[in-house]
């Protein structure tokens, strides 16, 4: 089955639920048995089958069966929000003593994670450049035991060259962490190398903005005995219905992604030519500085964005936010509803690579409004603007 057919039919099996099109909910926490052998046997391997509700129920099964089509991958874990799946892995690959790289252009909390927890637990991070491709062999220590990337970063889109990084990771015996949200569907990790692909569902996968739920993703099944052990034992447990509304929303999620996708292309072409815009910052427009690897690697797009003002002033600047009014100011994306932030100032941290941008930026998500309308706010707010 070609991609299209395989996310509508992924994790489904009717057969199992009177028929039932839907997967259905399980509430479930504890799990009885008919017999002491039967309880002993299933302590023998807690992971598989129903054995209690925080390890999976057949919702949970279904919708990481769907994942890992998804991905692409073996098998993957279902867990509460893309920083638990983040700091899930993390914690489940490494110890202390160990070395953790990580790229320079990475979603905020996971800085965080990484400068105020992984140090408490003697991990090292050293933050890289995204853009240092196979040079970044000379950065990996004997202790280096992952190498972690966000490709499209989230806030500034640095596209990674993640064949190369991979090349070089496994090289020395390292593993190497996607966070492969921007790219779903569009970016197959594992036929590039990638060890562990991690989703923030909240966005993309989830698509309505009322869950939070996380996944990942492994094509080694030891790998995923190694993470899940680990994360159960942390008590992550995603719960039923945002399970349920993950496998509802994973059914829609192609034919959602081609319209954020072509949206966003429309609006960021028109804005590259607009005066009060310095650079746009989205890697399927040609000219952008990702271009060339993501039309490489990727096989599409999506709606998350990024605009470079020419020099304004703050007092400007949120004059055009503050009067749109298809683009509401929240900091999640991947849903139906457009969204802008602010991106100037603390938002985006370097410590190994320059970011000097030309003026104020900007994010926004192309949600699944008319484009002329959202062409149209967009406008107003850059008259505001001037």
């Amino acid at each position: 089955m070609k991609k299209d057919s395989r996310i509508v039919h992924a994790g489904r099996h009717p057969e199992n639920f009177s028929g039932a099109v839907n997967p259905p909910v399980f509430h479930a926490s504890t799990i009885v048995y008919p017999t002491v052998a039967k309880m002993e046997a299933g302590a023998v391997n807690q992971f598989e089958g129903v054995r209690y509700g925080r390890f999976g129920t057949p919702t949970t099964f279904a919708f990481e069966e769907a994942m890992a089509e998804v991905e692409g991958g073996t098998r993957s874990i279902a867990i509460s929000s893309g920083l638990a799946a983040i700091s899930g892995t993390l914690m489940a690959l490494l110890k202390a003593g160990d070395h953790l790289l990580m790229a320079d252009c990475v979603y905020y909390p996971t800085r965080k994670f990484c400068e105020s927890v992984l140090n408490t637990f003697g991990i090292e991070t050293t933050f890289y450049d995204p853009q240092v491709g196979a040079g970044i062999k000379d950065l990996i220590r004997p202790n280096t035991r992952v190498i972690f990337a966000e490709s499209p970063g989230s806030l500034t889109f640095d596209v990674q060259d993640i064949p190369a990084i991979a090349q070089a990771a496994h090289a020395h015996d390292a593993l190497l962490v996607l966070d492969n949200t921007w790219g779903v569907l569009t970016f197959q990790p594992f036929t590039h190398g990638v060890d562990v692909s991690i989703q923030a569902c909240t966005k993309y996968v989830v698509g309505h903005a009322d869950a939070m739920l996380g996944a990942i993703t492994v094509a080694d099944p030891a790998l995923w005995k190694q993470i899940k052990t680990s994360v159960a034992a942390f008590g992550h447990s995603p719960g039923a219905e945002e399970l349920y509304f993950g496998l509802r929303g994973l059914r829609t999620l192609s034919v959602r992604l081609r319209h954020h996708a072509q949206t966003a292309l429309t609006l960021t072409a028109w804005l590259k030519t607009r005066p009060e815009v310095a650079r746009v910052l989205y890697p399927p427009l040609p000219g952008d500085a990702g271009h060339d690897l993501w039309k490489r690697d990727f096989q599409g797009g999506c709606g998350l964005f990024g605009v470079i003002l020419t020099p304004h002033s703050k007092q400007a600047v949120d004059a055009l936010l503050d009067g749109l009014t298809h683009f509401k100011l929240g900091y999640s994306w991947g849903g139906f509803e457009s969204l802008a932030i602010p991106t100037s100032g603390h938002s985006v941290i370097r410590t190994a690579s320059v970011w000097a941008p030309e003026g104020p930026s900007l994010r926004f998500h192309a949600g699944l409004e008319d484009v002329t309308d959202l062409q149209a706010d967009i406008e107003a707010g850059l008259d505001r603007l001037s």
